[in-house]
């Protein structure tokens, strides 16, 4: 088989990579792509560096042996935490979500004032605060952990009332800080966009990593000759537990059937 017909892998910690794995479809409709939800060990904000880099580096290698050609961290923490051991590791080109994301929101602020929501792992790693001083070190940012976040995402609770009122909790210093460009920096947050921008206001542009991720990796493979120039675009879903749950969120995201998911453990 050509290489360049050979699949993508997308992995994260549960549902949240399918934001990434929407913009890449739409991106590129021709695609194999390979999509890994490690939701048995979901929420990986309050998990251990050691225990992120432990759980990316078996789903890497097991999309790897699936032989995908380019691997996308889907995954703001596994990003943060494990993105050198990975590609210092792997044997494929590896993409993470924190600097697409950064690029778009440098360029998108007015004030020069920017705030990162995310994991308590990122939010500790300061991985965006390091990539926004690489970016421009005039640029003013706070970080803000929102830990209850991904758990009311997997719970499909995207537009409950509680989603309402946790999100106006954790997003009071971001208000106060004067933002007026918000970085989701988690893939899990555009399940709760609505949510945000109530409470952000109109004004407040909200930065979702996942679009702008979608369109490096596009570059990424036209530049090294490897965007597909055939195929059925077939999408192919594993999880490591409750593939119902899985199943049914992903349904409801991507507004499409789905099949099946095949479980797939990992230590």
């Amino acid at each position: 088989m050509k290489r360049s017909r050979l699949p993508i892998g997308i992995f994260d910690s549960g549902v949240g990579g399918l934001t990434v794995l929407k913009a890449l479809r739409n991106r590129l409709p021709r695609a194999d792509i390979l999509y890994f939800g490690d939701t048995a060990h979901v929420p990986y904000g309050s998990k251990s560096k050691e225990a992120v880099t432990r759980y990316a580096l078996a789903i890497s290698r097991f999309l790897i042996g699936r032989g995908v050609k380019f691997l996308v961290v889907a995954c703001n923490t596994a990003s943060a935490l494990a993105l050198p051991t990975l590609r210092r590791t792997l044997g494929v080109a590896v993409v993470g979500v924190i600097r697409p994301g950064v690029r778009a929101a440098v360029q998108a602020t007015r004030s020069g004032r920017l705030a990162v929501i995310a994991t308590e792992a990122t939010v500790a790693s300061h991985a965006y605060r390091r990539e926004i001083r690489r970016s421009n070190p005039r640029l003013r940012a706070i970080e803000t952990a929102c830990p209850l976040f991904v758990p009311l995402v997997e719970e499909g609770w995207w537009s409950h009332p509680v989603t309402g009122m946790v999100a106006r909790r954790y997003l009071r210093p971001v208000c106060r800080h004067g933002t007026d460009t918000l970085i989701l920096g988690c893939t899990h947050y555009p399940f709760l966009r609505p949510a945000l921008q109530r409470v952000m206001g109109p004004k407040v542009r909200l930065i979702d990593s996942a679009e702008e991720t979608a369109r490096e990796v596009s570059s990424r493979l036209r530049l090294s000759g490897l965007l597909p120039d055939a195929g059925r675009g077939r999408t192919e879903f594993f999880a490591s537990d409750g593939p119902e749950r899985f199943l049914a969120l992903a349904r409801k995201f991507l507004g499409k059937p789905i099949e099946e998911v095949t479980i797939r453990r990992v230590d």
